[in-house]
């Protein structure tokens, strides 16, 4: 997000000066700020009373900036109908999906219609006491799941799939909810009057982080000045040759955007931390190369890191063709303390260097933030 763009949102959150629409007498109002470090991904505003949940997120992470609205009918704390919508920024349906989506949610099943500009499709599923399930960065409706009696795992429909799912908040040691049954196992902090108040993501994928204020905002106006994120975190390739033989490392490289990195946010203390972001990173060599005790042949690896208070480790997984969060310890070839050591300068995205030291030895250095951790390795002839 440009600095003027985050002045903006700033300034409205803090405000509340732009006027979506008329509230509802006694709605309780509410704007929610999903942000990546200090970059902001969406924003949600909603209004609920006794009998309606009303609101609209705006998204700009990927390649496009999206909008989603939604309209849920309440009776005895429960969803009995909804309406939700997919915008473009400018408000137009998006391309080639229904104009809206239509959900009148039964005892024993829900009926969804997907509406599009010629015809009506509708689909029932067996589903009892189902809730909705919303995209990413809409999460407001899940005050009204944390109400519900049953709040653990219920059946949920969502917009996109043909298939019944399930959606529960599990109550955890501190007093919050994890979201179970979605992308992200996000942590959702409510008040005691059951309200929504922050969703949590640092201890998943996503890292966002979502904060709610009171009042109101005008949606349509921050779409139109929001710009996509595009990757988040690009894929990249290091590469170095050693004797006409490659060595090749594909990893994501996402950025600090303002956060902790080493033992902190982004590399907590004696996780596994992935290498990146995404999909595994990936180590393709053509030659043996001996990394500590381990010694590799030709072929293809992942690659981890452990970071902890005695030292810091480079991990060989003999797994591949995996998401970055799939780790199997049982497929380990082995482990190799790496020095870390301070940057010159910030690193801002996460950076891989392959180096030859002659000789037949070679270096990777792992730079992110104002660290570099480094593995030393030799081809063998």
């Amino acid at each position: 997000m440009t600095p003027g763009l985050r002045s903006r949102v700033a300034a409205t959150v803090a405000t509340l000066a732009l006027a979506f629409a008329a509230s509802p007498a006694g709605a309780q109002d509410g704007v929610i700020v999903y942000t990546l470090g200090r970059d902001t991904l969406a924003i949600e505003q909603f209004s609920r009373t006794p009998t309606r949940l009303a609101g609209e997120m705006v998204s700009r992470s990927g390649a496009a900036v999206t909008r989603t609205q939604y309209d849920m009918t309440l009776a005895n704390g429960r969803v009995t109908a909804a309406v939700v919508r997919r915008l473009q920024a400018d408000g137009k349906p998006l391309a080639n999906t229904p104009t809206e989506y239509r959900f009148a949610f039964r005892a024993d099943s829900v009926v969804r219609q997907s509406v599009w500009p010629d015809s009506t499709q509708t689909r029932s599923f067996a589903a009892p006491n189902a809730f909705l399930s919303m995209p990413n960065f809409v999460y407001a409706p899940l005050e009204v799941l944390r109400a519900a009696p049953r709040h653990d795992s219920v059946p949920a429909i969502g917009i996109g799939s043909n298939a019944v799912g399930f959606l529960g908040l599990e109550p955890m040691p501190d007093g919050t909810r994890r979201v179970r049954g979605t992308s992200y196992p996000m942590l959702l902090s409510f008040d005691g009057n059951g309200l929504l108040q922050s969703v949590d993501g640092s201890f998943t994928a996503s890292k966002s982080m979502g904060t709610r204020s009171r009042g109101r905002v005008d949606i349509a106006a921050l779409a139109t000045a929001m710009k996509p994120t595009g990757a988040l975190s690009p894929r990249t390739t290091a590469y170095a040759a050693f004797s006409q033989g490659p060595i090749f490392i594909n990893y994501g490289s996402p950025a600090v955007r303002g956060r902790t990195v080493w033992g902190g946010l982004l590399i907590p203390l004696d996780s596994i931390w992935r290498v990146g972001a995404n999909e595994a990173a990936h180590l393709a060599t053509s030659k043996t190369i001996q990394l500590g005790d381990m010694t590799l042949a030709p072929g293809l690896y992942t690659l981890w890191v452990q970071h902890t208070q005695a030292a810091t480790w480079l991990i060989v997984n003999r797994q591949v063709g995996q998401w970055g969060t799939s780790y199997e310890a049982a497929q380990d070839i082995g482990r190799v303390a790496m020095t870390l050591a301070t940057t010159p300068e910030h690193v801002e995205d996460f950076t891989i260097t392959i180096r030859s030291l002659g000789q037949n030895r070679g270096a990777v250095d792992f730079a992110w933030g104002d660290k570099v951790a480094t593995a030393a390795f030799t081809v063998r002839p």
